[in-house]
Parts: structure tokens; C-alpha cells; sequence
């Protein structure tokens, strides 16, 4: 098959079923784990936007013109408790009224270790899995794509809101307790989450019932030592499909991170 890179659609979290895109063509993957693969970059690049050829990607498959341009390339995408919608100045209100003003969960999950995160409510369980998360916990559903950036913001002073990619595709991470460390948050930012709560009247629920989600992926042969392959330095990579997890394929010579490839025109084959 042959056509434009998206990143992986992963489907069910209690055993996590990965297909690659090509164009919109889905490639089943778990059926592949144990023989050789091959995908091929042709040199082209193409925007997922508007489509066009560009010569460089920008922000996983963007072209320039429209990284500058659109509302989902500006930085209060990555940190979101900066956005300005409110002073006036969001490139397209329209679209960040369809987005970021929609219900958004904060929660806790455990990648590379106990992380919080962001995400809309569309997104459960795929951001925990694009993230490689083993366990996942909402604690907040919110109002507003802002307002879930600066609770993340204010629990990222007590934990982590990085995931060391490493780390986590070594698969050699701990259960943790999820709920104890919920709780345990609740009390050490009770005091300004109770200011964000009278600031936002309605606006944050606290998700005292939730349950954690625990996660599995087809991993069978988790890499002792990560080797990042990248197309621009290698434009054909082949090797034995070990395993998938996160946006990453694991293969028995390195990882290859597909959402970082977004928009390269890639062949894909089966040996």
C-alpha cells in the first residue's frame, strides 16, 4: 500500500488493537507482530491540511503556511491555560468554539510513571493510549479546554506532566495506585482548586466515582535498549515487527515514533 502517514488508530484498551493510515486505508498491525515490514519514504510530504506537497513538516504534518495560520498549530494547543481567546486574538474563533470550548477531562494516568494530562471527551482511552499509558484515571471533567490546562497546570506542580518515551517503551513500568495518588492531590491543591471552582460556577465536576482503566498492548518483545529510527536519516526502514505501543512500532533493530511522520508519502509492505 502506498499513500500519505497518519498516526495509528488504536481500538480497545483492555487489549489495544493498532492499524496504520495510509490515505485513509487502514493496515490491521497486531496480525503483523513477528514478521518483517518495510515502509518506504518516497520524499514527499504532503500537509494534512490543505493537502498540498511542502518541503518541510511543521508541527506533525503541517506546511508552513498553514502553521501559521491555523488555530490547532498555535502553542495554546501544547499549553492551553495560555489561551487568548478571551483578549481577541485566536486565529479562528469559529473552529475554537467547535474545539477548545467543549467538555475536556483532566486526569491522572501511569506511562513512564504517574503523569496528569488533558484531553477532550472525545478522546477516551485513545489519548492514554497514543500516550502508552498501562492506567488511566479521570478526576476532572471541565467546561473548557483553558480551564482543563490550568488545573493541569496547577496538579503539574506535585507530578509529572511529561512522559519519558524511553522509559515507557521499555515496558517495565509499576502498577501505582491511582486513586490514592488522586486523593492525595485533592489535598495537597484543595485550596486553589476551590478558587478555580467559585471562579468557573458549574464549571468543574470532580469525578469521585471514576475507576481506573487499566491498558494492554501487543507487546510480546519490549525493547531493552530504544533506538529512535528516523525517515530522514534512514527513508526505508524494514525490520521484524516486535510489538506496538503508544504511536510507537517496535522493531527488532529500533523504534519508529509514526505520529512524528505525519504526512510523509510512504510504501508500506509485508515480506
Amino acid at each position: 500500500m502506498h499513500g500519505r502517514l497518519e498516526k495509528m488508530v488504536a481500538h480497545n484498551p483492555s487489549s489495544v488493537r493498532y492499524e496504520l493510515v495510509l490515505n485513509g486505508d487502514v493496515i490491521a498491525l497486531n496480525p503483523l507482530i513477528g514478521k518483517t515490514i518495510t515502509l518506504t519514504h518516497t520524499g514527499q510530504l504532503i500537509c494534512g491540511h490543505c493537502r498540498q506537497l511542502m518541503k518541510k513538516s511543521f508541527n506533525q504534518g503541517y506546511c508552513y503556511p498553514c502553521f501559521v495560520r491555523l488555530a490547532q498549530c498555535d502553542m495554546c494547543m501544547m499549553k492551553p491555560e495560555t489561551c487568548h481567546y478571551d483578549a481577541g486574538t485566536c486565529r479562528e474563533p469559529d473552529w475554537a468554539q467547535n474545539f477548545c470550548f467543549q467538555p475536556h477531562f483532566v486526569y491522572l494516568a501511569n506511562t513512564s510513571g504517574l503523569k496528569v494530562g488533558i484531553t477532550r471527551h472525545t478522546q477516551l482511552p485513545t489519548r492514554w493510549i497514543d500516550q502508552g499509558a498501562i492506567q488511566a484515571l479521570p478526576i476532572f471533567k471541565v467546561s473548557s479546554r483553558r480551564l482543563s490546562g490550568q488545573i493541569e497546570h496547577l496538579l503539574a506542580s506535585h507530578v509529572s506532566d511529561k512522559t519519558q518515551w524511553q522509559r515507557m517503551l521499555k515496558h517495565q513500568i509499576e502498577p501505582v495506585d491511582l486513586i490514592k495518588q488522586r486523593d492525595e492531590l485533592m489535598t495537597l491543591c484543595g485550596k486553589a482548586l476551590a478558587v478555580l471552582a467559585q471562579q468557573h460556577q458549574n464549571g468543574i465536576a470532580f469525578l469521585s466515582e471514576a475507576s481506573v482503566v487499566d491498558l494492554n498492548y501487543p507487546i510480546p518483545t519490549p525493547p531493552l535498549k530504544v533506538t529512535a529510527l528516523n525517515f530522514d536519516k534512514t527513508p526505508s526502514i524494514s525490520g521484524v515487527l516486535h510489538g506496538i505501543k503508544g504511536q510507537y512500532l517496535i522493531f527488532d533493530r529500533g523504534v519508529l515514533n509514526v505520529r512524528k511522520f505525519s504526512g510523509y508519502d510512504i510504501h508500506f509492505s509485508v515480506a
